[in-house]
């Protein structure tokens, strides 16, 4: 494999995707573009000839931070197991950092939970990370995440003024998507970063 090039303004988003997790989503993807950073996950690629973890070890080498939401662990009905993507790439994403490159070693990750110390039930090896919990609030999740980023870059806005940002995007997306011909229950990754991206360029 070539040596990845780590892109300092790439964060490498692993959460859930279905519709239960998707206003927290929103709001991550949303927070991340506001602070000038771009998100990265395994959406952005439909390449029926590039295998899934390939492509999502691909794109963690060339992220510098990461978020990692995992709180989905809840069993599917229909197997009776809860889905186990999320730690599988945080795993990748900390043993990148511990055993890559010194480029790769400078990564540095944020762990989000729904409640604090829930993790230690299902994820005990990782109980001398640093875990956020989020509290199943978008609001909240944007908060962690300016709090985290701002530890990184300064000066950023406050939490509070992105979420007030945010409660416009949101209140704007429904005409933004008419205006596009877009489906707003049926949005992509590309379709919401784009939407994103306009909306940000439009309130400067």
């Amino acid at each position: 494999m070539a040596k990845a090039y780590v892109r300092s303004k790439d964060i490498f988003l692993n959460c859930p995707f279905d519709a239960t997790y998707k206003p927290i989503f929103n709001a991550v993807l949303f927070t991340i573009a506001t602070l000038g950073f771009r998100a990265r996950c395994a959406l952005e690629i439909d390449d029926g000839g590039d295998t899934r973890l390939d492509k999502i070890t691909r794109i963690i080498g060339e992220c510098k931070y990461g978020i990692h939401d995992i709180s989905a662990t809840e069993l599917n009905p229909a197997i009776n197991l809860p889905r186990f993507n999320m730690p599988l790439e945080l795993g990748l994403f900390l043993g990148c950092k511990r055993y890559g490159s010194p480029t790769q070693r400078k990564k540095s990750v944020l762990i989000l939970d729904r409640e604090p110390y829930r993790y230690r039930d299902f994820l005990s090896d990782i109980a001398g990370q640093d875990i956020h919990a989020h509290g199943a609030d978008p609001n909240h999740a944007i908060t962690e995440v300016r709090n985290w980023l701002a530890s990184k870059v300064r000066p950023l806005p406050g939490g509070a003024v992105i979420q007030e940002h945010y409660a416009r995007f949101s209140a704007a997306l429904p005409t933004m998507c008419a205006d596009s011909g877009l489906d707003p229950t049926a949005l992509t990754f590309g379709d919401m970063s784009l939407l994103i991206s306009k909306w940000l360029i439009s309130a400067r």
